[in-house]
């Protein structure tokens, strides 16, 4: 009987790993017969685990999706992966889902080997959680926006700009993603024909979600340029269009990756920047080592705190 027992966990963590095997397969992984996985596989299913066959060529067993929540099978690292995730969603990156993860944690950590509750004691006492500034989202806007990519709804929602500024957006949703304590949606802006950046946090869905729409075709190396532009561009309050007398093969080498640079000639480009306070701005543009001209439509704040930078710089050698 402690044979059979131990067969079936192990049947049932092969059935979890893959999503198809043929009974030749799990025969095989087992030691056992093909007689004898089906036998099994009549066990797991009278214990109430949904294994689905199909027969053919192809035919074969794959676990279905239950009513309820089956025990699920961990070896050490995915046990380590689940403990650490747990501990990271406690932080309240998502509203709500705190208090669920402690308690999904404490479980987790009673059913393992001490072992692997040494190794995952050891990392919560060498780790420290910053208190995040970021706004928690809620759990249920991040579902309504993640079934509209999915499903291909349109979003209709309120959005405020790290300005103040409101307005009404309508989108076709593409992704959600995370950066730290933030997240955020790509998505295409109907009424700028472009793709744009949100913050989840400053949204305010207007549910039901619109028409269906078709999605527009974009490749994994896109969807990185879009999002890692539109992080890195989110938080500009003060921008510059400046002209940089320096190749830009040499200036894109001292500014991040997001950074558009348009080359001008071999010893000339421009560059489009920008930085939430204007001071950090003109620190920034002086640690480019290069002579730059600011384009008359940016702020005023930049100018004067170029002028006072230049003013403090010659003092400290007059």
């Amino acid at each position: 009987m402690l044979e059979t027992s131990a067969r079936l966990l192990r049947l049932l963590s092969l059935l979890e790993t893959r999503r198809d095997w043929t009974g030749t397969q799990l025969a095989e992984r087992l030691g056992v017969t093909t007689r004898t996985v089906r036998n099994d596989i009549e066990r797991l299913r009278s214990l109430g685990y949904p294994v689905d066959a199909t027969s053919g060529v192809g035919g074969g067993y794959r676990l279905g999706a239950g009513a309820a929540l089956p025990p699920l099978l961990l070896d050490d690292d995915e046990a380590v992966a689940v403990a650490i995730g747990l501990r990271t969603a406690a932080g309240g990156t998502v509203a709500g889902t705190e208090d669920s993860s402690v308690r999904a944690l404490a479980k987790l950590e009673r059913m393992l080997p001490s072992r692997l509750r040494r190794r995952i004691g050891t990392l919560a006492a060498a780790m420290v959680t910053l208190p995040g500034s970021g706004s928690s989202v809620d759990a249920d806007t991040l579902m309504a926006m993640a079934s509209a990519c999915r499903d291909h709804d349109r979003l209709r929602f309120d959005y405020h700009t790290h300005d103040g500024a409101g307005g009404v957006r309508v989108t076709e949703p593409h992704r959600l993603v995370n950066s730290g304590r933030r997240w955020y949606l790509l998505a295409w802006d109907l009424d700028r024909r472009d793709w744009r950046t949100f913050r989840v946090d400053r949204i305010g869905l207007r549910l039901p979600a619109g028409p269906r729409f078709t999605p527009r075709e974009m490749t994994d190396g896109e969807v990185a340029d879009h999002l890692s532009h539109g992080l890195a561009t989110a938080t500009w309050r003060y921008r510059a269009r400046v002209t940089v007398r320096a190749p830009a093969a040499e200036i894109a080498g001292r500014l991040p990756a997001a950074i558009t640079i348009e080359p001008v000639d071999h010893n000339t480009c421009v560059i489009d920047v920008g930085s939430d306070t204007p001071h950090m701005l003109a620190l920034n543009l002086g640690m480019l080592d290069a002579d730059f001209r600011i384009d008359e439509s940016a702020s005023p704040e930049l100018a004067e705190h170029l002028r006072m930078l230049s003013a403090r710089y010659a003092r400290a050698v007059g």
